[in-house]
């Protein structure tokens, strides 16, 4: 029930921040935050990470769904699993950022992004909460496969 509580909180996070966003971005274009390191910009994605594979909605509505369905599978599997709370966190998070995408993509046809970061001079491009959840979920999960790995040489 708690892995159910944690994945609705993060969703609801998403959901929120992209709401506001909407509400207070749209139209404004990039908003300076921390000048010359962080704004606000508001973006309709209809791609993938880093904006590729534009128009491609229901592709990657139908990528979305299987990748749950495999998580929630594994996440399943992870429970006879000892030590593996990393890397269940992990998957809980990619689940929730995978959702709330999902959600956007299924309501708006694209993905609301906002953050705006320029690390060492190079415009990342404009992700959200839900990506954030997706990228540190994979690296819990592979933070925990690597930890598995040097147990098992133990």
């Amino acid at each position: 029930m708690i892995q159910f509580i944690f994945v609705a909180l993060l969703v609801a996070v998403d959901f929120i921040t992209k709401r506001i966003a909407v509400s207070n971005l749209l139209g404004k274009g990039r908003i300076p935050i921390i000048n010359g390191f962080f704004n606000f910009t508001y973006v309709e994605n209809t791609g993938a990470a880093f904006g590729s594979l534009q128009g491609a909605r229901w592709f990657f509505v139908g990528i979305t769904v299987a990748m749950l369905a495999l998580c929630v599978w594994y996440y399943l599997k992870l429970q006879k699993e000892e030590n593996s709370f990393l890397a269940k966190v992990g998957v809980l998070l990619v689940i929730s950022g995978a959702i709330g995408n999902l959600i956007d993509r299924l309501t708006k046809g694209y993905v609301v992004d906002m953050l705006d970061f320029i690390i060492f001079g190079y415009d990342f491009p404009v992700f959200n909460f839900a990506d954030i959840c997706v990228c540190v979920g994979a690296f819990l999960y592979l933070l925990w496969g690597f930890a598995s790995e040097i147990r098992k040489k133990k």
